[in-house]
């Protein structure tokens, strides 16, 4: 009967209990929500979800990124040799960045032992002694074998200070050429790698030169990347990017190119990802950009400050398909702009948060899992027992009832019990206990009280405190007459 109406109970404490490797399916109580969140994340649609502190906003917002697939476009910005001002952007695929990245580990031509080159080749690389044909590293000035100095036929009587790093005579790089099976002859380089040598071809060498001259870039959003970007309380050119100053205002010979200076926002930054903004009012009219963002998928990168050189750099056509999750407070959701909001209905949902569920069974159960949750996800602190169980479970009862006024409930402002449970936690941590036990949650229960509950049990009422703190700091009637 007990396993029945309690499935935790067959386990002996938290650390028992079974927890869904989905985020979405750790949300507790907020049913409607998961479910909408979950087709945001399929559909691709904006959410505005509102309710009070703690009921789980941010938890679903990071669930929904979860629930996305991995990014699959990189985004850099390329010189503009015919107008550096105004870079162009690049967007290379998954596929594209494998290719390229296959293609330069060809260019990198192919490492073999020393020898296999060439003796002439492997003695001025500094691999091979002249006189015994002895090999070794090429860091050695003189043969460990003869003792001669590798490099002394090419020294220079200044070489030491010129190349104080590499031993006299020392080659980098050897040029020869060999005869093909047609007949003619192509360049081959011999490069000194370390303990190798890399051979390049006349082929790889083309390849090489041909990589060298397309555009210089700059990758502002990586193809490994978070697809939750949070934008809480972001400024004007943390949300939509900015160009960084060159006190040389981008001068050819000694300022730095326009392209390098590009910084992406955090509407970039989402990119085929979940753009995450708590509190949405407090963007104020920033807002509005989110407009234009939404619609178009895409907003241009400028420099934001008038004073700086970057003033005059743009870039157009920044791609940012993000998903917004917004949060609001219930008594904010005036300061939110209309057309935002008409812009999340018109390919999104709004969604009012539950701040209780019925006290059932399987809600019990769900409460359970929150207690196992946060303890894992804290990290620092030991396991609960089932009693301890119990006793969140029945707070949340108490707080249900105080607080939303909702009879056989249980509270949905997780984050208060979740404050609760990482209190009895450190209590049990500093006491050496191996688990957390009922006595350890009821007195963090007590401890964990606001400042106006307390201020009220110790003065009768948050006036009285507030009266108190006025009459001690007026001053004494005698020294008042003093004066």
């Amino acid at each position: 009967m007990a396993e029945t109406e309690f499935p935790y109970l067959s386990a002996e404490t938290t650390e028992d209990i079974e927890i869904p490797r989905n985020p979405l399916e750790q949300v507790i109580g907020q049913d409607e929500a998961v479910k909408y969140c979950k087709i945001a994340a399929l559909q691709r649609r904006h959410v505005l979800m509102v309710g009070p502190p703690g009921t789980g906003k941010s938890m679903l917002a990071q669930a929904t990124a979860y629930c996305l697939p991995k990014p699959e476009h990189e985004i850099s910005v390329l010189h503009n040799p015919e107008n550096p001002e105004h870079p162009i952007i690049e967007i290379l695929s998954k596929e594209q960045i494998l290719r390229e990245k296959k293609l330069a580990k060809q260019l990198e031509g192919r490492l073999v032992d020393a020898r296999e080159v060439p003796s002439f080749v492997a003695e001025r690389l500094g691999y091979r002694c002249r006189r015994c044909g002895k090999l070794s590293r090429p860091q050695d000035g003189a043969c460990p074998s003869c003792g001669m100095d590798k490099y002394a036929n090419e020294s220079s009587p200044f070489g030491d200070l010129l190349f104080p790093h590499m031993p006299t005579g020392q080659k980098t790089r050897v040029h020869t050429t060999r005869s093909t099976e047609d007949g003619h002859e192509e360049i081959i380089v011999y490069e000194g790698a370390g303990e190798k040598i890399r051979v390049m071809d006349q082929v790889s060498l083309e390849k090489l030169d041909l990589q060298k001259r397309k555009a210089p870039r700059k990758t502002i959003i990586p193809l490994n990347r978070k697809n939750f970007v949070v934008a809480t309380g972001a400024s004007e050119t943390e949300l939509l990017g900015d160009v960084r100053h060159d006190p040389y205002g981008g001068h050819a010979q000694i300022g730095t190119p326009p392209y390098t200076r590009v910084v992406a926002g955090a509407m970039h930054d989402a990119h085929e990802g979940v753009l995450f903004i708590d509190e949405i009012s407090s963007l104020h009219n920033i807002q509005r950009f989110l407009l234009t963002a939404m619609q178009e998928k895409k907003y241009p990168i400028v420099g934001r400050n008038p004073q700086s050189s970057g003033a005059s750099v743009r870039v157009d056509d920044v791609p940012c398909d993000f998903v917004l999750m917004a949060a609001s407070n219930i008594n904010d959701i005036p300061y939110i702009l209309p057309p935002l909001r008409s812009r999340i209905i018109g390919n999104g949902y709004e969604l009012l948060l539950q701040t209780t569920m019925p006290d059932t069974a399987a809600n019990r159960q769900r409460l359970a899992q929150f207690v196992a949750q946060e303890i894992k996800k804290d990290g620092k602190i030991p396991p609960a027992t089932l009693a301890a169980v119990e006793a969140v479970i029945a707070e949340a009862r108490r707080r249900a009832k105080k607080v939303d006024g909702a009879e056989d409930a249980l509270t949905l402002r997780l984050r208060e019990l979740s404050g609760v449970v990482r209190l009895s936690g450190d209590l049990a941590v500093t006491e050496h206990a191996p688990l957390i036990d009922e006595g350890m949650i009821a007195r963090s229960i007590i401890r964990s009280k606001n400042i106006e509950e307390q201020l009220s049990e110790r003065y009768g009422s948050v006036w009285n405190a507030n009266k108190s703190e006025i009459i001690s700091t007026e001053p004494h009637r005698d020294q008042k007459e003093i004066r």
